[in-house]
């Protein structure tokens, strides 16, 4: 697997993701902090404008054409029973989504957002249809109990597809990206990454995902445990460690976000499997975390302590655990929002308000 590490992470280490310039930092704060409104009254959103104008070098950014892409992919883990829902239910929720009778499609319709799924690894032939993209890197991962979910070579397809169809979507006019995923038995696979490259102790890794109870809960825990145990990873290899235990909907989702970062997207990150991605993703580019804005804390046990790792501040935290990237798309407004209100809202001069006497500190200091 050491080929799989040297090889890949030297292809994607030619992404060029660098921290955005700070030069327009000082400007920027000072326009946000001249709007007719006290200083930092507006929280996070203060924050979401600054990074907004920064990654987009500009003190009126813009957010164009947003569109989610929802990744789906059957897990071999799922044989070993750490879900309470059968493997098949992955292809009926991609029809789901197909047909737009799923969350996540009551949602992006709500918010203008284009839906695009993608057929990462279902373990189901799809027919031709116009929301769904085939690039299917194999019939579902094998079960990592004692093997790696997948090979060299379909990591690093997945990883390549992901950036390419981010690309895509970019050079077709989108500069604001959402992930979402689905895939039974992906909460498992998110458990193993988030346990390795945080380095945690696994009980803070793993949660009910789909509903397990606890006699189902304490069986997952054991069995990732065993794999853990069996495969004997350090956070030194994120690739190696997400081709190990990753899913090919996760694998996509990691080139994707690196694509669209790449090309100086803003990266909604979705709930605990998203985030596991933008992990990996973090773990080979950290200057990734400049375009990306966490948009929930899911329900899912072990998301707060991932997020805290990142130093992330989400915006929404009202118990979502469902995926889908609906946690994306529901906090998308709270973005936009922050984005008009830098762009439309009267400063103290325009509005001839007298501005407060008192010492100031900026949203950035």
């Amino acid at each position: 697997m050491d080929s799989l590490d040297n090889h890949v992470k030297s292809v994607f280490m030619n992404f060029d993701i660098t921290q955005p310039n700070h030069a327009l930092k000082d400007a920027l704060m000072r326009k946000i902090n001249q709007k007719t409104k006290p200083v930092g009254a507006l929280g996070l959103l203060e924050s979401i404008a600054l990074q907004v104008g920064l990654v987009q070098q500009t003190l009126s950014p813009q957010l164009m054409n947003p569109t989610i892409l929802v990744f789906a992919g059957d897990h071999g883990i799922a044989d070993a029973g750490v879900s309470p829902y059968p493997q098949t239910v992955t292809a009926q929720m991609v029809y789901n989504f197909l047909q737009g009778g799923a969350a996540i499609n009551v949602f992006a319709r709500q918010n203008n957002i284009r839906l695009r799924v993608i057929d990462a690894g279902v373990n189901h032939d799809f027919s031709a249809h116009p929301d769904l993209t085939h690039a299917k890197i194999g019939y579902g991962t094998v079960n990592f109990l004692r093997r790696a979910a997948m090979t060299v070579a379909q990591c690093e397809q997945a990883l390549s597809t992901g950036a390419s169809l981010a690309r895509e979507e970019v050079a077709y006019g989108a500069n604001v990206l959402a992930f979402g995923e689905m895939g039974i038995g992906n909460t498992s696979s998110a458990s193993c990454l988030m346990r390795v490259l945080c380095d945690l102790p696994l009980d803070q890794c793993v949660g009910r995902g789909t509903g397990l109870d606890d006699a189902g809960l304490a069986k997952k825990q054991a069995i990732l445990s065993d794999a853990l145990h069996f495969h004997q990873l350090g956070a030194d290899k994120p690739m190696q460690v997400l081709a190990t235990f990753g899913g090919f909907e996760i694998a996509m989702m990691v080139g994707a976000m690196l694509g669209a970062a790449e090309q100086g997207a803003i990266l909604l990150i979705d709930g605990f499997i998203a985030t596991s991605a933008l992990l990996v993703a973090y773990k080979l580019q950290p200057d990734i975390l400049n375009y990306a804005v966490f948009t929930h804390c899911s329900g899912e046990a072990g998301h707060r302590c991932l997020l805290e790792y990142l130093n992330a501040k989400p915006l929404l935290d009202v118990g979502l655990r469902l995926g889908e990237g609906t946690g994306a798309v529901l906090a998308y407004p709270l973005v936009l929002a922050a984005v008009s209100f830098l762009n439309e809202m009267a400063s103290f001069e325009s509005a001839g308000v007298s501005e407060s006497t008192c010492g100031t500190e900026s949203v950035g200091a």
